[in-house]
């Protein structure tokens, strides 16, 4: 029932427009991980392809759907935002290649892929599949070229998916700088946005961002769960991760709006 009034007071908000000034001068930023046929119950990180592309949809109608790498420009110049939306996906599994970039194409919607590095082309399976007892491929070195070639920002998200918030110093170093190293050395194109695992606050020390600037990069994403207001430092910037949780675009667009995104992220 909770769910169906959400979905219903989101159709309200947006059908009325009273989105546009509660969402105004911000950008959002999405983060997606998984995106496969089905759902398993106790997934979290998987979006149904069904879901991911109604939430495309949903994007596409209501946002200014962008590269991040247009909004981290924005911020540094300082200029106000409109409604500005980037697509995200974290880690690199192989269904974005397979099923995420089929509907990014057909509805002409640019995207970013944060990847681990040494887990590309790999059998790794991370803790968090091993305690389900599953394992999903990941991309191809090739297919992350293919991305880039097709337009797509291929960003690092660290070489083994590292803690930063416990990592420090060269181990700490390794893992920003090795990451950028990997994906520039494969892709032969710049790699200068950066997302770090797990997206905590906690997850990150105010060391290894000093890191992540030094390295060269333009921004450092997080996945606390929150909108970029204008103003906002391209190394702090939030992402709201889309989970089974939303249930509907709208359900979805209804925390957004309101600040709920926080509790859902």
């Amino acid at each position: 029932m909770r769910q169906t009034v959400k979905d219903l007071l989101g159709r309200t908000i947006f059908a009325s427009g009273l989105d546009a000034a509660l969402l105004r001068n911000a950008a959002v930023i999405v983060a997606f991980h998984r995106i496969q046929e089905t759902v398993e119950p106790d997934d979290g990180l998987t979006v149904s392809l069904r879901m991911f592309e109604r939430h495309c949809r949903f994007f596409r109608r209501h946002f200014r759907v962008v590269p991040l790498r247009e909004i981290v420009e924005k911020l540094e110049r300082g200029e106000r935002l409109n409604r500005e939306l980037a697509i995200t996906f974290d880690d690199g599994y192989r269904d974005n290649f397979d099923n995420a970039l089929p509907v990014l194409e057909k509805l002409s919607l640019p995207a970013t892929f944060f990847v681990v590095t040494q887990w590309m082309g790999t059998e790794v399976v991370p803790w968090w599949d091993a305690e389900r007892g599953i394992r999903h491929p990941w991309m191809t070195w090739d297919q992350v070229r293919a991305l880039h070639r097709k337009g797509f920002d291929i960003g690092p998200h660290t070489r083994t998916h590292a803690d930063l918030g416990r990592f420090s110093g060269a181990d700490a170093e390794g893992e920003i700088v090795g990451a950028r190293r990997d994906l520039e050395r494969e892709t032969g194109a710049s790699a200068d946005l950066f997302a770090y695992p797990y997206g905590g606050a906690e997850h990150l020390s105010e060391d290894n961002r000093a890191l992540v600037k030094a390295a060269g990069f333009r921004c450092c994403c997080s996945c606390v769960g929150d909108v970029n207001p204008a103003g906002t430092d391209p190394f702090h910037l939030e992402r709201i991760a889309v989970t089974p949780l939303h249930q509907s675009p709208h359900q979805f667009g209804f925390d957004l709006a309101l600040g709920r995104s926080r509790i859902n992220a």
